[in-house]
């Protein structure tokens, strides 16, 4: 890999770690809105789907060895197999489902947001299988606490990465 490549790839685990820890908890989930996936879109969009990944994967492992860099400033394996575990991990599918989508998509800011919406639903599946197993709920309940609530700021989310993307991916050239 570039030495460019790879600043990029801890500049966006960074950032990830960053917006993370602009969360609010709900009463009734455990499952914080923060402003990871954000950085998620930006990630797969501006570095195509392996860097993208790239940069995601050292986020969560950074944070599995300890580093409070998730929601809330916490860190640890206890995170990663806990109910959110499987969103972090999704994190990871989404950036890579969304620079693979990018690339194959018409390139407008419809086909950014296509493959975002995309990349933000592998993130969906995986958390919530993950919580329903971890937590023992049911798929309406697991729906309920893990994706409606979330599904306002996430379409915003998508909305503005999508024109940002369009914006610094002229001047990323990565």
């Amino acid at each position: 890999m570039k030495t460019k490549h790879l600043i990029l790839c801890a500049l966006f685990a960074a950032i990830t770690a960053v917006l993370s820890q602009l969360a609010f908890p709900l009463p009734f989930t455990p499952v914080p809105i923060n402003l990871a996936t954000f950085s998620v879109f930006l990630a797969g969009g501006l570095l195509g789907a392996g860097m993208g990944a790239a940069s995601q994967a050292v986020y969560v492992l950074v944070g599995a060895l300890g580093v409070p860099v998730f929601a809330q400033l916490t860190g640890g394996l206890g995170i990663v197999a806990g109910p959110t575990g499987g969103y972090l991990l999704g994190y990871i599918a989404a950036a890579w489902l969304t620079g693979f989508l990018l690339k194959r998509l018409p390139q407008n800011v419809w086909g950014h947001m296509l493959s975002m919406a995309a990349g933000m639903l592998s993130c969906y599946v995986l958390g919530t299988a993950w919580f329903m197993y971890q937590q023992h709920v049911a798929l309406i309940p697991a729906l309920s606490m893990c994706v409606i609530p979330f599904l306002p700021g996430d379409i915003l989310k998508i909305v503005v990465a999508a024109v940002l993307v369009r914006k610094l991916s002229r001047v990323l050239e990565v």
